[in-house]
């Protein structure tokens, strides 16, 4: 199993889950104290200094409405286009690991910039699929 976040203008490092069954306590430890905190603290500072919170609303919730699945497909999409597939678990992680820090940030942002309009449609739609 594999994480990351993503944020405009960044994301995270890409996590692979080594072994055993993920608690909460190690979803704190290897995710939340290391990568998703120091990534949010940022993310929420520039965010505060660019709107105010009384402008934030969610619609009703859609599977159109999430970016880092959107991205997931986009780099499957490209760990499928791998010129020889990996022989090992070892070579799979190496190579998810390359992909992910070539990702081009302009993937994610884009996939977030999106979001408002995914969210106007969502909206028209009452909650509906949309077509992304």
């Amino acid at each position: 199993m594999v994480w990351a976040g993503i944020s405009l203008g960044g994301h995270t490092y890409l996590h692979v889950f080594h072994g055993g069954t993920l608690t909460g306590v190690r979803y704190r430890d290897e995710i939340l104290d290391p990568y998703a905190r120091p990534h949010l603290a940022v993310v929420v500072e520039d965010y505060l200094e660019c709107h105010s919170l009384e402008r934030m609303e969610w619609p009703a919730q859609s599977p159109d409405l999430n970016p880092i699945e959107h991205l997931w497909k986009y780099f499957g999409r490209q760990v499928t286009a791998l010129s020889s597939p990996p022989r090992s678990l070892d070579e799979l992680e190496q190579d998810l690991l390359r992909l992910w820090s070539s990702l081009p940030i302009s993937v994610s942002d884009n996939l977030i910039d999106s979001m408002e309009s995914r969210c106007c449609q969502c909206i028209q739609v009452r909650g509906g699929h949309i077509h992304y």
